[in-house]
């Protein structure tokens, strides 16, 4: 499966948290991220990860790119919803484009604990498109 990992800078240190303990599930999966949320996990998990230009300077536009051209199965998108966002639009056309395409995206630490652990239990199961 492929996996995309993006969190808001207040939110990094969570992401780093979340793949520190699914190290293993995450292991399995061909993994992408937004710059420096891929950078910070890679030296703290030593998971490899493909990483794409920092979310303001268009890593959600690659990652969108990526889910419209049915490269993606699955986002975990950890949000600060507290603090506006310079690349909003971004944002939002990432998440509709989630919403098109039917694919799971995990907004929340809750939401992907559920994800991971149902990748872990074999439950998982990826929709076909559309």
């Amino acid at each position: 499966m492929k996996i995309a990992l993006i969190a808001h800078d207040k939110k990094k240190n969570e992401m780093i948290d979340f793949a520190v303990k699914y190290r293993d599930v995450l292991n399995e999966h061909e993994l992408y991220a937004t710059g420096t949320t891929g950078t910070l996990v890679m030296g703290e998990t030593g998971l490899n990860i493909t990483r794409m230009k920092s979310g303001p300077l268009g890593g959600d536009q690659q990652i969108g790119s990526m889910l419209a051209d049915g490269k993606l199965d699955l986002i975990v998108f950890l949000r600060d919803p507290l603090t506006a966002q310079p690349h909003e639009p971004d944002i939002s056309a990432l998440l509709r484009l989630c919403d098109v395409y039917c694919v799971p995206l995990a907004t929340n630490i809750a939401t992907a604990a559920i994800i991971m652990n149902a990748l872990k239990n074999g439950d998982f199961v990826k929709e076909k498109r559309s």
